[in-house]
């Protein structure tokens, strides 16, 4: 008979002969990039604001989008998120709905995006069509995105302001652990109406919980002219705060 430790001995030195005459494991094969790419995306603000102005009347605001993107660079996608400021004018659309396309590419360390957005109102029944039509183009270099859009139509319900701009910049400070920081400032001008036209600014922290789920916290701020920009009870739309936001994509 073998005693149980000289059995232990020789189980230990058959496995290590065996380890050391197995071949290694094969290196990792490179990640592939996906031809085609579809994602879904839901979401939850306390405010919803675009180039710091409110559309939601200083409420909360729900969302939902879709987008494709092919390895080529090219992509296309829609959003819709629920809006107040149609009803405010006088019209009846409690919905946005963005509709858009574009290509991604780079040339050496500039990467760069350029597309199409059409803001729709259904049924929105306002003296002036609020629906938008923009082409845009951004440069962006390590953290930083300069980006500038330019309206094809009347810009959101304006009367004569086709061809308006709205310069952008902003940059994506990555803190590490799921943890982002963005600042950013921009420029709305309205072509002849210049009393509309005005600056906005932002400092967004936002941070990946990871399987799809981001939340964020943004102070976003205006100095668009406090009687122009107003809801019908004369709250400042443009005016300081801070906005609080939950997104799931799958």
């Amino acid at each position: 008979m073998i005693s149980p430790l000289l059995a232990a001995g020789l189980l230990g030195a058959s496995l290590g002969a065996l380890a050391q005459t197995a071949e290694p494991p094969a290196p990792a094969a490179p990640a592939v990039t996906p031809e085609h790419s579809l994602s879904f995306n839901v979401g939850i603000t306390s405010d919803y604001r675009y180039r710091g102005i409110s559309q939601s009347r200083l409420k909360p605001a729900v969302s939902a989008g879709a987008d494709y993107s092919h390895s080529s660079g090219l992509y296309v996608g829609t959003w819709l998120s629920s809006i107040r400021w149609i009803k405010d004018g006088g019209g009846d659309a409690p919905m946005e709905w963005d509709v858009y396309g574009g290509y991604k590419g780079s040339a050496g360390p500039i990467g760069y995006d350029v597309g199409l957005l059409r803001y729709q109102y259904p049924s929105a029944q306002l003296a002036v069509s609020p629906n938008t039509t923009e082409i845009y183009g951004a440069l962006t270099w390590e953290m930083v995105t300069l980006k500038y859009s330019h309206a094809l139509t009347n810009l959101f319900g304006v009367a004569d302001s086709k061809g308006s701009g709205y310069l952008d910049l902003s940059a994506n400070f990555d803190l590490g652990d799921g943890w982002s920081v963005v600042p950013h400032v921009g420029r709305q001008g309205v072509r002849h109406n210049g009393a509309l036209a005005y600056t906005d600014y932002a400092l967004t922290l936002n941070k990946d919980f990871g399987n799809g789920l981001s939340a964020s916290a943004a102070v976003v701020g205006t100095n668009a002219d406090k009687a122009l920009y107003v809801t019908p009870s004369g709250r400042f739309t443009g005016k300081p705060a801070l906005m609080l936001g939950l997104k799931y994509s799958f």
